[in-house]
């Protein structure tokens, strides 16, 4: 988050504070000047006198701050004086729809020692000072660790060291703000009131003072808000979860997003009582395996998950007590609006998918990407819904995201030279051992589909290829990508190897959201935050958003990203034409994730100004029913949303960025075509992997046509024939793993690859005896700019002829006779090509030399223009003839 903070916390101490802070500067500046000297001028006998010095100074120096200090200490006499506390207000982001408030009412009720279960005090003190009965009042080698740590960090709000004396003191006297002069205060404090009170007395203060969360302070109130019990009447396994609550109360909250860490230290509290000899270990095995259940909350919320959220990085900058008795007032970034329509979405969703799928829950979160602003945060189906597990906010935990990592990769590949036009072989092969395991994924649908440029198989979301590119860019490179965009999670090249691509490693929707929103701004990142503004109780400002945006990667590379997951037309032979994943009005990046065995369900998207993703399953990890993938179970969750929160708002494009280039490359190779190539298609390349490179996979070869062999100096003119062949080859020819398994398909689809014998002048009846010559025109003719070509194909039916002028398609047929009509007005020698493509793949073509007359002036005009449009329209549309056969 980026923040402009003007926060002062509440010190108190006036002008001895000032000597206090001042004095404190200067001995951190004294070691650090003390510590440059000492590795480059001192002797060892100096380093020794000084520090005898030192020491000295320090005791002194500790003698006048602890006098200091004391001076502007409360009376500890006088523990009832509390500061009235005020409730703390959290908004949306209009400033007047509020969220909740957490109500500076404190609930206190007051009990004996002898009414606290006896394991609720063993409890607290195992888990909180275990040497509270024996220490007096302040652990000494535990601040002055803690001074330590913070000293040499630079940082003075880090490290505590408090005992429960301490703790009591700085809950009921002192604030809980982290630093040097407080910790003195604190210190001082607990010694004078250790001195006043026995330990028991201290324990009882203590129980009845220290906050619980819930605006619940002390054992007893705590005992009611949680459970609805008396502090005497609570379970072992109860106690041990009041007692793991304290530390930090918003941040271990049974109703927050830490239900998993608070169950964790409420077993630690039980084998520190088992340790320390307070229970048995049956007593802990029985009370960590008992289910307790928490009361809900009572009070009004709104957005639960996204309010507790908020909550607890309030806690963790302010502290408990000021959150809770403060008098902040909070504006969020949440757009109420929006978490209406995202709520009714996920509840929507989940219905159908509970009926469809067994996906009992599902998670949603929307984010500005032009400011990271977070608009709508839904953790679940119901936050008041305990049968579903309600409170836990799925936003925020690491989940697998099958392929909806991919666009990382691919975003890694294009960095690295890559582009859309890339050709991948989709052909299902051994990637080597992983784990002790042989590691061949499939595509989901099972079919390998062998040649594909990158940007069909990254929209079509298909395995192979994804691993592949992979394998190519480096698995670390592509975490390091995953990283600069958002992503948290402790992601490791050696635990997620090349199953990263495929969601082999968890991330949290939150990150995800905000990292695929990186792409729709053209690579420009802008953390996520919940918080717009924080003033105190007099109106003044703490906190406040500022703007910061960072280039997080390339625009050109983000743009071609987008470029693909916009393009509906090449994800359609895999998720059909009308899938959820667009939307009726307007551009919008999409790609779903699916984990093995229905696990978990994905779907993300953008807009320019507006970035969703949706994850769909069941809280516990049970599986889904087979099938529920992510554009089934999640898509509709995600497309419901968006369709709603963008109606009625203005269409946005994507702005393309400066430098990408769009130019013509095979369509097969993905490289500059040649005078061999059949068919080109316009990609989006990048200012720095412009294509260098032209097609290899169509090869011209010249043939005996009656045996199929290579033509050399010795085979008849009149025998040799040109014929083309599509030679497949894999991403690593000399790796046969890689080869192999690409030529084994290559073969069963019909595709030969070109002989390698000289001819000999055999004759082989069974090679194919299909030929193609042009009957009209003649090659060297002249021709008017409207005119016929008749071709003679004999032999073997083949599967298609197609004629192409000058690199452009004029029709294509599967059937005889081979009769074209061509409306061609550009004046000059052209090149006229036939192609037939054999039932195994093989191509033979013709070619010859054409010159095509010019009309007069005025009808030249007309024509030329009317010619042009036409052949434009005639392009599109076989390009489109195209696009639905692949």
């Amino acid at each position: 988050m980026y923040y402009h903070s003007n926060y002062n916390k509440y010190n108190r101490g006036g002008k001895w504070e000032k000597i206090v802070n001042t004095a404190v500067g200067w001995v951190k500046n004294f070691i650090r000047s003390m510590r440059t000297k000492f590795f480059s001028k001192w002797t060892w006998r100096k380093t020794f006198k000084y520090s005898l010095l030192l020491a000295a100074f320090g005791l002194i120096s500790g003698s006048i701050l602890f006098f200091v200090v004391s001076l502007s200490l409360p009376n500890p006499n006088k523990l009832s004086t509390r500061v009235v506390p005020q409730s703390t207000k959290i908004y949306a982001r209009d400033g007047t729809t509020l969220l909740y408030e957490i109500h500076g009412e404190a609930k206190r009720t007051l009990v004996e020692l002898n009414d606290i279960p006896q394991y609720m005090r063993e409890a607290t003190i195992a888990i909180e000072d275990k040497d509270f009965y024996h220490n007096n009042g302040v652990d000494i080698q535990g601040i002055f660790r803690a001074v330590f740590k913070n000293v040499t960090s630079g940082d003075l709000t880090g490290q505590g060291g408090s005992t429960i004396t301490q703790q009591f003191v700085k809950n009921a006297i002192l604030t809980n703000e982290k630093t040097f002069t407080r910790k003195i205060k604190e210190a001082v404090l607990a010694i004078q009131i250790e001195q006043k009170f026995t330990k028991d007395e201290i324990l009882k203060l203590y129980l009845n003072e220290i906050p619980y969360g819930q605006n619940a302070y002390g054992v007893e109130a705590a005992a009611q808000t949680y459970f609805s019990k008396h502090a005497k009447d609570i379970t072992l396994a109860e106690a041990a979860y009041l007692a793991a609550i304290p530390q930090a109360p918003s941040f271990y909250s049974p109703f927050g997003t830490h239900r998993d860490r608070l169950d964790a230290r409420k077993n630690l509290v039980l084998e520190e009582m088992e340790k320390q000899g307070y229970i048995s270990r049956e007593d802990k095995e029985k009370a960590q395996a008992e289910v307790v259940a928490f009361n809900k909350i009572k009070t009004a919320i709104k957005a639960p998950h996204f309010v507790l959220y908020v909550q607890e990085l309030l806690a963790e900058e302010y502290g408990e007590k000021t959150l809770e008795e403060g008098g902040l007032n909070v504006v969020t970034t949440l757009d109420w609006r929006l978490q209406e329509i995202a709520e009714k979405a996920v509840k929507d969703g989940v219905a159908r998918n509970e009926k469809n799928y067994r996906a009992e829950n599902a998670s949603l979160v929307a984010i500005d990407p032009k400011t990271g602003h977070i608009l709508a945060m839904v953790g679940s189906r119901d936050y008041f819904d305990d049968a579903h597990d309600g409170q836990v906010n799925v936003a925020l935990r690491p989940r697998q995201p099958g392929s909806s990592f991919k666009p990382y990769v691919y975003a890694t590949a294009f960095k690295e030279g890559m582009s859309p036009a890339t050709m991948l072989m989709d052909v299902k092969m051994s990637f080597g051992t992983y784990g002790g395991k042989d590691y061949s994924p499939g595509n989901y649908d099972g079919v390998s589909h062998g040649p594909l440029s990158i940007r069909k198989a990254f929209a079509g979301s298909l395995n192979v290829p994804a691993v592949k590119t992979l394998f190519l860019t480096g698995v670390q490179d592509a975490i390091d990508t995953a990283k600069d965009l958002g992503i948290t999670s402790d992601l490791s090249a050696d635990v997620c190897g090349l199953s990263l691509v495929l969601g082999g490693c968890e991330v949290m929707l939150l990150d995800h959201v905000s990292a695929m929103g990186v792409f729709a701004t053209m690579g420009v990142k802008h953390d996520h935050t919940p918080i717009l503004k924080i003033t105190d109780s007099k109106g003044k400002v703490l906190e406040e958003y500022k703007e910061a945006g960072r280039e997080a990667i390339d625009p050109q590379v983000a743009y071609q990203v987008v470029d693909i997951m916009t393009d509906n037309d090449s994800r359609a032979f895999v998720f059909g034409s009308r899938s959820p994943l667009i939307l009726p009005d307007r551009p919008v990046g999409a790609k779903t994730g699916t984990t093995q065995q229905w696990k978990d369900g994905w779907t993300l998207g953008y807009t320019p100004s507006l970035v969703a993703g949706v994850w769909a399953g069941n809280n516990k990890g049970e599986l889904m029913r087979a099938g529920a993938d992510g554009v089934l179970v999640a898509a509709p969750i995600w497309n419901q949303f968006m369709r709603e929160a963008t109606k009625d708002t203005p269409v946005e494009q994507f702005q393309e960025p400066e430098g990408i280039q769009r130019l013509y490359v095979d369509s097969v190779s993905g490289k500059l075509p040649t005078e061999y190539t059949v068919s080109t298609k316009q990609e989006v390349f990048s200012s720095k992997a412009i294509p260098k490179d032209y097609d290899d996979v169509h090869v011209a070869v010249r043939i005996n046509r009656l045996n199929g062999k290579l033509a050399n100096d010795q085979t008849p003119q009149d025998l040799i024939e040109t014929r083309v062949y599509t030679v497949l080859h894999s991403e690593q020819p000399d790796r046969p793993n890689w080869e192999n398994p690409v030529r084994a398909w290559a073969a069963a689809a019909g595709y030969t690859y070109p002989p390698t014998e000289q001819d000999d002048g055999s004759f082989n009846p069974e090679f194919s005896k299909t030929r193609v010559s042009f009957i009209t025109p003649r090659n060297n003719e002249m021709v008017n700019p409207n005119f016929e070509v008749k071709l003679d194909v004999t032999g073997e039916q083949p599967r298609n002829v197609e004629l192409v002028l000058e690199g452009q398609s004029q029709g294509e047929k599967s059937n005889g006779p081979y009769d074209f009509t061509v409306d061609f007005s550009s004046p000059g020698w052209k090149t006229l090509t036939a192609i037939v493509t054999q039932q195994n793949g093989e191509i033979i073509q013709s070619t010859i030399r054409i010159e095509v007359r010019s009309l007069s002036s005025s009808q030249s005009t007309n024509q030329n223009n009317n010619s042009f449009l036409d052949l434009l329209l005639a392009e599109e549309g076989d390009n489109n003839k195209k696009n639905k056969k692949r």
